[in-house]
């Protein structure tokens, strides 16, 4: 299986990630992200990524297998001085490559070690070992060089698994050896975020339009994530041209804009927190907050975004209703009548939350965020978010959400800062129509 240099153009690869302890609950592996990264810059798609154990059989085999499918092949990791250190090993086995070993390497290591007054142990001579025909990669950072292989008009890239050390070698490839062998066009993605929506009906809103994108020229691929309160649609297209890419880009995001509407808040990946933080900014509105169930973390997501003093004033965790009553000012005949977790109390939350903050906004959250406090009537899930302000604007949401603890208590963040964009966006259509005559 060897083979002269190729000038073939790479655009698909795998990644294999070498090492037992990244199958156990203790290590994540997190140069596959990295080096995906860096070859979707070049316009180079992963197409698969897998983990493979400390075992020789495994690991040819997870090499063969990815060459039949790859151009490009790129295992991280075993490439120590140890016994359970394979990978160099492995891949000169499935080339039909010869290990030898390199002088030059030796003494690097030998000079290494010398450097801490350390003398080199014997089984560092390991990394000396380079295959036939193979490319050695330089690491200043660590003891275990890289290697650059060429079967046919496939390559094989082995780094070590270090992040310090995989991460420097691989970007100094990325910019000489992989550019020369990428193809012309690049890979462009666009990130369209959407909440108040689950996965299944942004999927029904939107498929007759991606579904679409993919029959044009370049083509445009969607894929749909979705987390708590929160959708995300990566639309991606490759193209030679940055311009046609980002014009098919710009009209496929009209396109789903149309139909998505206020459930969509962002089109070019900002956070929920950072448009609610921008319209504020926008308009001079200061917010301030009063929460229970969320125990602060409306005003936690609003601070996150640098430049938020100049439009987050306070906020006030009322967990009890004493401190809602004390401190928000919230009538204790509406929180007997109502209860505390109601709409009613929301509004008069966000009302004294704007009243101890002198702000134009107010936000009120209240709700039930479990394991325990539900009940037939209200149970566990249920939360109610009010919006006071600006002006005499007043607006109340009801909700049920499913999840332990810590969800309930995202979800609930995520529709109160959802609820003031909502808010804010009505007023500048408002306005823009009494402009408008």
């Amino acid at each position: 299986m060897t083979g002269s240099p190729s000038s073939a153009r790479l655009s698909t690869a795998e990644i294999i990630a070498v090492g037992t302890e990244l199958l156990t609950p203790f290590r994540s592996d997190t140069n596959s992200l990295f080096v995906t990264a860096r070859l979707n810059e070049l316009g180079i798609v992963v197409r698969r990524k897998s983990i493979v154990g400390d075992d020789a059989v495994d690991l040819g085999r997870a090499v063969r297998d990815a060459l039949d499918r790859a151009d490009l092949l790129v295992v991280c990791g075993g490439l120590g001085p140890t016994d359970d250190d394979l990978t160099r090993e492995t891949v000169a086995a499935v080339l039909g490559r010869a290990l030898r070993e390199d002088p030059s390497i030796v003494e690097h290591l030998r000079t290494r070690f010398a450097a801490r007054k350390w003398t080199m142990p014997e089984n560092n001579r390991r990394q000396a070992s380079v295959p036939d025909e193979a490319v050695v990669l330089d690491n200043p950072r660590g003891t275990a060089p890289g290697l650059w292989l060429e079967t046919g008009d496939r390559v094989v890239v082995l780094l070590p698994g270090p992040p310090r050390e995989l991460e420097p070698m691989f970007t100094a490839l990325a910019h000489t050896r992989l550019a020369s062998r990428a193809a012309p066009e690049r890979l462009y993605r666009r990130v369209l975020r959407v909440t108040g929506r689950g996965e299944s009906h942004v999927e029904e809103m939107t498929q007759r339009v991606y579904d679409r994108w993919r029959q044009v020229d370049p083509p445009v691929g969607t894929t749909v994530l979705a987390s708590p309160g929160l959708v995300e649609l990566h639309l991606s297209t490759r193209a030679a041209s940055r311009e046609a890419a980002l014009g098919v880009l710009d009209a496929a995001t009209g396109e789903l804009a149309a139909v998505l509407g206020n459930h969509l808040f962002s089109t070019d990946g900002r956070s929920l927190s950072e448009v609610v933080g921008e319209l504020l900014q926008r308009d001079g509105f200061r917010v301030a907050v009063g929460e229970s169930c969320t125990g602060g973390l409306v005003t936690a997501r609003l601070v996150d975004i640098p430049g938020s003093s100049s439009y987050v004033e306070t906020g006030v965790v009322a967990y009890s209703n004493e401190v809602k009553r004390r401190v928000l000012g919230v009538d204790p005949e509406l929180l007997t009548t109502e209860g505390a977790v109601s709409e009613a109390v929301a509004v008069a939350m966000a009302e004294g939350a704007r009243r101890v903050g002198a702000t134009d906004i107010g936000i009120g959250v209240t709700g039930v965020a479990g394991p325990g406090g539900g009940s037939d009537e209200k149970p566990v899930g249920t939360v109610c978010v009010g919006v006071v302000g600006p002006g005499s604007e007043q607006e109340a949401r009801t909700a049920q959400f499913p999840g332990d603890r810590a969800m309930i208590r995202r979800l609930a963040t995520q529709t109160a800062l959802d609820l003031l964009r909502r808010v804010l966006l009505r007023r500048t259509r408002e306005r823009a129509t009494v402009r408008g005559g």
